[in-house]
């Protein structure tokens, strides 16, 4: 398929399940169009893909689509962008301590507790998988998304810290995941020959120090720009530059884009937003970004249920995942457990936050795309495989459910 024909299909098939959503499903936006895609991906599976033109577009589609590349390389720095430019950085920063201990340690926790579990769990199905391999796995299986589950929650009168603390860990946790992954697959590296602790924590601090100093240096870079000038076109158009420009570089210099694009949304979501812009530059500026974040999330969630068109789940691989589903929400429970009843005097955490944090973090399109970056030698079909089973798990049965029992727990 061409460009022309990929984004033309791709924009027909989320505007077409977001219509049937909105007026039947009424289902959370994303959660919907996932569902959708999901239950058109197995019918055509079912039925064959030879009985419609547009069938045989479809499945031509999901397999011309790098979604790996897509994610990472391009969708990834406006979703975060456009997620932070809207958090209110001074409610941010007085749950900084609790976002950043959920956001880093929990991360790290997660990581190392899905790795053993894993690890042990494919042993037992005779399935030999290198630890270092099970902890890549547990790296790129540990970032939440409850990006989706936002306006349930709203919904469901949970506190606004409860709702901060799920944002501001979803916008970092990305970043830091990322970072944590990138650093493993250095030691996984058969070309890697010297590895040290040193050199494994000196990348991860370029990577993430790095990233937040990038990110706040474009942050500021725009403010200046935007201060100057009052046209809310080019205004856009600059933060439009800052983020695809920031992203790219970002990656040049090997610091992380994902935390700098977080850092650079913050600033300009508070500091440009009321500092630099006016009121009608304003409104222009965060509906402008708004409609992004829909645009592409609904395009994201609807690749995440195509993917089922090109992925092959065995029968042992469905059961290791099954597993794997309940590991996770294990290690979430732990990972979140553990930091807030460590901190809980020094730091404010709501009734029943660790049920509502374990339930509402969500997995997300990141970790197909981390999964779908591994080499062959990695055990990459199998980690996909089981990703994508744990990420339509979480979807569609957490996604759906976590309104309920938030309220039940209110």
């Amino acid at each position: 398929m061409n460009t022309q024909e990929i984004i033309t299909l791709t924009i027909l098939l989320a505007a077409v399940f977001s219509y049937i959503n909105h007026r039947l499903l009424k289902w959370p936006p994303v959660i919907g169009i996932a569902a959708l895609s999901l239950v058109s991906s197995i019918l055509l599976i079912t039925l064959g893909s030879s009985w419609f033109t547009l069938s045989k577009k479809v499945v031509l589609l999901a397999a011309s689509v790098d979604f790996q590349d897509l994610l990472m390389n391009f969708m990834l720095s406006f979703l975060l962008f456009a997620g932070a430019i809207h958090i209110d950085a001074a409610s941010l920063k007085s749950q900084r301590w609790s976002v950043m201990t959920l956001a880093t340690a929990a991360t790290l926790v997660s990581t190392f507790l899905i790795g053993f579990i894993t690890w042990n769990i494919f042993n037992l199905f005779h399935f030999p998988i290198p630890f270092i391999h099970c902890l890549l796995f547990g790296a790129l299986i540990s970032p939440t998304d409850p990006i989706a589950v936002l306006s349930i929650l709203r919904k469901a009168g949970i506190p606004s810290s409860l709702e901060l603390k799920i944002a501001g860990e979803s916008l970092f946790n990305d970043g830091v995941a990322v970072v944590i992954f990138i650093s493993i697959l250095k030691l996984a590296s058969p070309d890697m020959t010297e590895v040290s602790a040193v050199s494994i924590g000196g990348l991860f601090l370029r990577e993430a120090l790095g990233g937040i100093a990038f990110g706040a240096l474009l942050g500021y870079l725009g403010f200046l720009a935007l201060r100057s000038i009052d046209d809310y076109k080019v205004e856009v158009m600059i933060t439009l530059a800052i983020v695809m420009g920031g992203y790219y570089i970002a990656d040049r210099l090997h610091v992380s884009g994902p935390l700098a694009m977080v850092v650079a949304g913050l600033i300009t979501g508070n500091k440009v937003s009321h500092e630099a812009l006016s009121d009608t530059s304003r409104d222009y500026l965060h509906k402008f970004w708004e409609l992004i974040d829909e645009i592409l999330n609904a395009v994201l969630f609807l690749f995440i249920g195509l993917e089922m068109l090109i992925i092959r789940i065995d029968k042992t691989i469905l059961v290791i995942g099954a597993v794997c589903i309940l590991i996770c929400l294990l290690s979430r429970w732990l990972s979140v457990s553990l930091p807030v009843l460590l901190l809980r005097r020094k730091l404010d955490f709501e009734k029943n936050a660790i049920a509502i944090l374990t339930w509402g973090g969500l997995r997300g399109g990141i970790s197909i795309a981390m999964a779908l970056s591994l080499g062959e030698d990695m055990h990459r079909s199998e980690f996909v495989s089981i990703t994508y089973i744990i990420v339509i798990f979480s979807i569609l049965v957490q996604g759906l459910t976590i309104g309920r029992i938030a309220r039940k727990l209110q």
